[in-house]
């Protein structure tokens, strides 16, 4: 059972003070939950490695692919190809932040990968600042939880100029660069997310400027421009699918951007490699019965229970519990995302607490693992589930 501790929330006006707006569902109950999960110092050490050793994994999964042409098995446009092995083979091109959703973890459940949301990952307000400022508010240690997300951002950015581990050195190779931070119009969860990450790029030193993507103009040529100013960097959270499949010729000009080396790109084209659930069918290949993955396959399984998956989607959009005959149990008998690959990954029973909430960890990853935080609803989350923070005890 998930050990909980209730606490005060969070007032809706606080949380709007911080630019937390989405802080209530449409069913008019809060998103954000007034208990906490209890972590021992030993299970936020596990979720810490477990990260840095799936990220090894994802870099050599993706190795594979690029070097084996797989680019179309795991269901990557075509037209991105060239982008993503450009992004891949510069160093230049950083990978800035992702998260990985883990099942297990607490409860004495071993963790086990779902899947890594590489490159438009939301849920960071909550995990950097929301669930730090809940500690603060109920007098408790505000150390006394694995969240360095902020921190590890604001390095991380650093990073992008130094190339190195090391920060200390931004300083002297920064040149007064230029970030653009681009969401689109409409979204106040994106957008807000966004302006974060534009605020800890402020701090870093950058010269930063917010656009939403309809005012963004861009040339192959000539680069990336917010009234008529160019910008060396650009941050969309936009994801690179989206913009293959409904905008090609904008994946065109940005090809060609940064083939001319007149931007560049955060997060880059190749995260979409990890981010692809097909990449999960490479894993387990690569990685047969590693502790950590759970199998995968473009073949239903033939397990007891499986779970179908399409290798692009978002909020438990088309994802299905099956039985062993591929039979529906449980999910959307349609969803958003069916016209998309399939994969069959092994089912894990989620942590769950006394009310049979199911509890899935959400790991950012920023040069390491950074952060945990929490999401709660039921055997398949979707964009009613709730956001739980975490505190740490002996």
């Amino acid at each position: 059972m998930v050990k909980l501790l209730q606490v005060s929330p969070l007032t809706t006006d606080y949380l709007e003070s911080l630019g937390f707006v989405w802080h209530t569902d449409s069913d008019e109950t809060p998103y954000v939950s007034d208990k906490l999960v209890v972590l021992t110092p030993k299970e936020a050490e596990a979720y810490y490695n477990a990260g840095n050793t799936l990220y090894e994994m994802f870099i050599e999964a993706a190795q594979h692919v690029i070097d084996n042409n797989l680019f179309h098995e795991i269901g990557i446009p075509f037209n991105l190809v060239e982008l993503i092995t450009e992004s891949w083979e510069n160093d230049i091109h950083w990978h800035l932040y992702g998260r990985f959703d883990l099942a297990g973890g607490i409860d004495g459940k071993p963790i086990k990968l779902l899947e890594f949301n590489a490159d438009t990952p939301t849920a960071l307000f909550e995990t950097a600042i929301v669930q730090w400022a809940m500690l603060k508010q109920n007098d408790m240690e505000e150390t006394a939880q694995f969240n360095g997300v902020y921190e590890a951002l604001l390095d991380n950015f650093k990073r992008l100029v130094t190339l190195t581990e090391d920060v200390s050195e931004f300083e002297t190779r920064y040149e007064g660069w230029k970030f653009l931070f681009t969401s689109i119009r409409g979204n106040s969860e994106e957008e807000n997310t966004v302006r974060l990450l534009q605020h800890i790029a402020t701090e870093a030193g950058y010269k930063t400027e917010f656009a939403y993507i309809d005012e963004v103009e861009f040339d192959e040529k000539e680069g990336i421009f917010f009234k008529e100013q160019q910008y060396e960097l650009w941050f969309k959270l936009i994801p690179w699918e989206d913009i293959a499949l409904e905008e090609p010729d904008l994946a065109m000009m940005l090809t060609n951007i940064v083939k001319n080396q007149k931007a560049i790109i955060f997060n880059p084209a190749y995260t979409l490699l990890f981010q692809s659930k097909g990449l999960l069918t490479i894993l387990w290949q690569l990685y047969p019965d590693h502790p950590l993955l759970l199998e995968t396959s473009f073949e239903p399984l033939g397990t007891e229970r499986m779970v179908q998956k399409p290798v692009f989607g978002r909020e438990g959009e088309s994802v299905r519990i099956l039985d062993e005959h591929g039979s529906f149990i449980e999910g959307e008998e349609e969803g958003a995302y069916d016209s998309h690959k399939m994969v069959f990954q092994e089912y894990v029973e989620l942590p769950s607490d006394i009310e049979g909430n199911s509890y899935q960890a959400g790991l950012f990853y920023a040069y390491e693992s950074c952060g945990v935080g929490f999401r709660k609803g039921g055997k398949i989350l979707d964009n009613m589930s709730k956001f739980v923070g975490h505190v740490i005890e002996n």
